[in-house]
């Protein structure tokens, strides 16, 4: 028989256990976010702190029906200790969906766990949210092709609204590798071949995602945690094969690959970075503590979080080679410093054995707990995990956002080439073929997904010339073979430029209807009073290479396929042409470059592809975006990248070795007029600045932007200089006939560079500048002498020149 007092014992202790809790200083918002973080910690056991380094993906996917629904049952086998993060709850839902399961989750955790520990949930956002009907804006190597880091900072601070809306909190990019290979198939994800053009990109991006915060400071209810990638060398791998080993010597490696990420740790303050794949001299990257905890935790400071790459630590085993089992790879990487393992909980299980058995110190997964915990409570996840679902769907994908998104389609597109030809005139055109493979299609790009509508260049050619000319098509050519049969519920799901980014065997098309599509072609431009060809590549052409049976890198450059077939065959009807090229890396255009009378770089230019492109063609639009990196001739002029050492371009037998296209080149349907370089050389010494001032005039007849370039060269050092650097730029919008005049306030610690014993000094001597409208098109020069003796200013570090601009 029970004492008659047991229930009202049982009812004063749960009572006295809620009320302990509540009090709970981890609980208490008044409270520190430090105090919180060590009380929260002391609370926890072993197992849930490890739980808290780990990630759910394919866990998340079986923890939903059909329906996309939140299953509870499931949930109790992966969650039962808390989790660190969630990957990608928006994947295949609508938004809707998407914020009744994060809300799902962050329930089950805070009323199922016994802390209530939140869960961050990350998603992909390289161009934008990549959920279905979010913003897809152009990709990542056309944005940067606008040299406008104020888009990037819109672009990615509307991408954290519609990532919040759905109840997720970061966003595993921007991605600040320098790309030197066009042959790697992640290029179209990077923003070009130049450390500081990415580094004034990536520092926008960081502050679009997170804002314009302190390391300390709260995050915003429309802000999320930016995660840098990849920490480091990656653009670079050998023979142009994605994860291949980096080979870059260590002043290079500082000068170069490091500084866009030490830039947004310094002065962004970015919260999370990913290691990357490769190796550098043997040690790959989750594993390179100097790297991770040397550089990025004690020389820069970084108190945020690291993360792996999808599968990393993992493949330090199956890929590298270098542990006997699992858990001895978990404990190098976590030694090392990456705090959190994606995607899946794999390694990081093994972690509460390694220190039962004694093999591991606690304290190194403490001080992981504690970076996890700080966001966690930074990000208000304690206080209100949950989103208000009425208002996620009309949050993502709004449709204030469209008209931005064609904007800065239109301000991404380099003129390559133009002999009079664009743009065109729409009253001496009455019968407008367009002709091309995807010209019919929207192409987005790598990490898409469907956005709530897209404009094909062929629907944007044919609203532009609505009631004035007929618009026809013709595909000319096909590049690859169809892949394998998919549903209709797939197909509803996934847009081509999806499947073919995801297929694993992609194949070039046949062949065997080219001549019949080519005949159409021709017989279509031949009665036709202008030609939109429309060439390139397509996402299974170029894409990442995530897998050894799914390839995306490739050993040529060339067009693929029929299309120069094509392309000389159009051109032979002498009908006015306009070459757009859509792709994701730098072609080898070959003949085409010499005969086409113009070419458009599009890139892949996102949902408003077609408007903007459609806008450019007749002049509506203005093109005034340059390359963000160089174009070679050949796969085998790789590298190609213009800021090489003075000995890297004697010449070859039988071939050109300049470029096809050099960095910053971009045409306008303007001409501008550079005049008037004054260099204020009085404060030219080490922590000093240098005002380089200039006047640039539009001398023709239509408005247009300018982009103007800073390089300079120190001609005599210690150790060897590139030929050129740039040291600033400023995007100017010029009306007919209008002059502004441009300051650049350029840092001399700007100057700085790694000596023969690895000091970062400032030396004094000569140094050349150059002002002019691309690296190959200098129209000012000048320079100015450093003075005062050699001065090591590692911790005055300049990353960027301001500019300001006088309106005459």
């Amino acid at each position: 028989m029970k004492p008659h007092y047991l229930p009202l014992l049982c009812s004063t202790l749960a009572l006295s256990m809620s009320a302990a809790a509540s009090t709970a200083i981890y609980k208490d918002v008044k409270q520190p976010v430090e105090k919180r973080v060590d009380d929260l910690l002391k609370r926890m056991t072993l197992e849930e702190k490890v739980a808290q380094l780990q990630t759910v993906w394919k866990e998340r996917r079986e923890m939903e029906n059909q329906q996309m629904v939140f299953q509870p049952n499931i949930a109790q086998k992966y969650l039962s200790q808390g989790i660190g993060q969630i990957a990608r709850p928006s994947e295949f839902k609508t938004p809707v969906q998407a914020a009744e399961f994060t809300n799902a989750a962050q329930h089950w955790l805070q009323d199922n766990t016994r802390l209530g520990i939140p869960a961050i949930m990350h998603e992909e956002a390289l161009h934008g949210f990549a959920a279905k009907r979010a913003t897809s804006f152009p990709q990542a190597i056309a944005l940067a092709s606008s040299w406008q880091p104020q888009n990037l900072k819109q672009i990615y601070s509307i991408a954290a609204e519609e990532i919040r809306a759905i109840g997720a909190h970061q966003a595993l990019t921007p991605i600040l590798d320098v790309a030197r290979d066009a042959r790697w198939g992640r290029i179209e994800e990077t923003m070009g071949e130049d450390p500081y053009l990415i580094t004034a990109m990536g520092v926008a991006a960081v502050e679009g995602f997170q804002g314009e915060r302190e390391t300390d400071a709260p995050f915003a209810a429309d802000k999320v945690i930016a995660t840098l990638k990849h920490l480091t060398g990656h653009g670079q791998p050998t023979a142009g094969v994605n994860i291949a080993p980096a080979r870059i010597g260590e002043r290079e490696l500082h000068e170069v690959f490091l500084t866009p990420f030490e830039a947004a740790v310094k002065i962004s303050h970015v919260s999370s970075i990913m290691a990357s794949y490769n190796e550098i001299d043997g040690i790959p990257s989750h594993v390179n503590k100097p790297l991770l905890d040397q550089i990025l935790r004690n020389e820069w400071h970084f108190d945020g979080t690291v993360v792996s790459d999808y599968y990393a630590i993992t493949e330090l085993n199956t890929r590298h080679h270098l542990y006997e089992d699992l858990a001895h790879a978990a404990k190098a990487a976590l030694d090392a410093g990456v705090d959190v393992e994606m995607p899946n909980q794999d390694a990081y299980l093994t972690l509460a054995d390694m220190v039962k058995s004694g093999h591991l110190d606690e304290a190194l997964i403490d001080r992981s707990v504690k970076r996890i915990l700080r966001q966690k409570f930074l990000l208000g996840l304690f206080e209100n995990p949950f989103v208000d679902v009425a208002k996620a769907d009309a949050a993502v994908g709004q449709q204030s956002h469209r008209e931005f998104a064609r904007q800065v389609a239109e301000q991404s597109m380099v003129l390559l080439k133009n002999s009079n030809t664009l743009p065109f005139d729409a009253s001496k055109i009455k019968r407008l073929a367009v002709i091309g493979p995807h010209a019919d299609e929207t192409l987005l790009g790598g990490y898409s997904n469907i956005p709530r509508q897209t404009v094909t260049i062929l629907d944007g050619l044919k609203q532009k010339l609505a009631g004035k000319a007929q618009v026809s098509f013709a595909r000319g050519t096909r590049l690859i073979a169809d892949g394998p049969e998919i549903s209709d519920e797939q197909q509803k799901a996934q847009t081509f430029s999806e499947r073919r980014w995801v297929y694993d065997d992609i194949q070039l098309a046949d062949g065997k209807d080219d001549k019949k599509l080519m005949a159409e072609a021709v017989a279509l431009a031949n009665k036709s009073d202008a030609v939109v060809l429309v060439l390139g590549e397509n996402e299974g052409l170029s894409r990442e290479a995530w897998d050894d049976n799914h390839m995306g890198d490739r050993a040529h450059i060339e067009l693929v396929g029929n299309q120069v077939a094509l392309a000389e065959a159009i051109l032979a009807t002498g009908k006015p042409v306009a070459v757009v090229l859509t792709n994701g890396r730098p072609l080898a255009l070959g003949k085409l470059a010499e005969d086409a009378p113009a070419i458009i770089e599009a890139w892949y230019l996102g949902q408003e592809t077609g408007s903007a492109v459609a806008n450019v063609i007749f002049g509506d639009a203005n093109p005034g975006g340059k390359l963000p990196l160089t174009f070679p001739r050949s796969a085998g002029h790789i590298p190609v990248f213009y800021n090489h050492k003075p000995s890297a371009k004697r010449g070859y037998l039988f071939d050109d070795i300049s470029p096809l296209y050099a960095f910053g080149h971009g045409l306008s349907y303007s001409t501008f007029k550079y005049t008037d370089l004054t260099i204020d050389k009085s404060n030219a010494k080490a922590n000093g600045m240098v005002d380089i001032a200039m006047t640039i005039s539009n001398t023709s007849a239509r408005d247009g932007d300018e982009v103007v370039q800073l390089y300079i060269n120190d001609p005599v050092a210690s150790a060897t200089r590139p030929v050129q650097e740039l040291k600033g730029f400023q995007r100017v919008s010029l009306k007919t006939g209008e002059a502004k005049r441009l300051h650049f306030k350029l840092p001399v610690n700007l100057l700085a560079f790694y000596d023969v014993n690895m000091n970062w000094v400032v030396e004094p001597g000569k140094i050349s500048v150059m002002l002019g409208s691309a690296s190959d098109d200098i129209r000012l020069e000048g320079d100015f002498t450093i003075t005062g003796e050699t001065t090591n200013v590692e911790q005055h570090k300049a990353f960027l020149t301001p500019v300001t601009i006088e309106t005459l």
